[in-house]
């Protein structure tokens, strides 16, 4: 009998640690936004879209500091939201924000941009971005690059890099080496995920630019998706798998 109880009570608390170990550890969160730590330096920031086909659908940003700096991947989905995500970098954080950086044209990615652009936070997206946000009458990232964006961040870095279309034409991937984290947007997929919103996309080479992001940034651990957990390189063989030709 007393080893049955024994057994019961170590039972019990092995499920009780495992509830805890996988309850969220939020840096900030409220009903709009909530601000996951991926790292010392790494955030994850969540906010919300109501769309037609999908309800209500969880979007992830990527927030990086480095010394007194911050750049901010992916503004909020909307505006008032933005300005609660800045305020916590700025006033709660103490940090300058230096940059926001879009991934795509898409309004899960530029749909705040308006608040940035009036606390005077200079924002970016490659040129393709800026056309396509401005025919979508989405906000416009205010500085266009071609392939390739650095930005120095404290003593650190975070490369911006286009390597092959996908979700759409113009998505663009975030990689910080410090963390070797990558902020894949919606071109990439959590696990177990289905293909979500194809109208802009290029089925055909997702999968080819999947495996071209794991081969361009091999030494990687840490990849968020642009919705659902973040995880490992495994993202990226999934989403590749995903999207292969039958």
């Amino acid at each position: 009998m007393r080893q049955r109880i024994a057994s019961l009570l170590l039972l019990s608390f092995f499920v009780l640690a495992s509830c805890k170990s996988t309850k969220t550890p939020y840096a900030y969160t409220s009903e709009t936004l909530q601000i996951v730590p991926l790292s010392d330096k790494s955030f994850m920031h969540i906010s919300y879209l109501q769309t037609d086909s999908f309800g209500k659908v969880a979007c992830n940003g990527l927030i990086y500091m480095n010394g007194n700096e911050a750049v901010v991947v992916d503004t909020p989905t909307e505006n008032k939201v933005s300005e609660e995500l800045i305020e916590w970098i700025t006033d709660t954080r103490k940090k300058q924000l230096k940059a926001v950086i879009a991934n795509h044209f898409h309004d899960d990615c530029v749909g705040g941009l308006q608040a940035f652009h009036e606390k005077g936070i200079p924002s970016y997206g490659n040129y393709l971005t800026l056309q396509l946000a401005e025919k979508e009458g989405n906000q416009v990232p205010q500085n266009g690059f071609e392939d390739h964006f650095e930005l120095q961040v404290g003593n650190g870095s975070i490369i911006n890099q286009f390597l092959g279309e996908g979700h759409t034409r113009d998505n663009i991937v975030s990689y910080v080496p410090e963390d070797q984290l990558l902020f894949g947007g919606c071109l990439v997929k959590e696990m177990d995920a289905t293909k979500g919103y194809l109208g802009d996309a290029n089925v055909a080479e997702w999968s080819t630019t999947a495996l071209k992001i794991k081969s361009t940034f091999s030494q990687l651990k840490i990849v968020v998706p642009g919705h659902g957990n973040p995880g490992g390189i495994e993202l990226l063989d999934y989403t590749a798998q995903l999207f292969q030709e039958p």
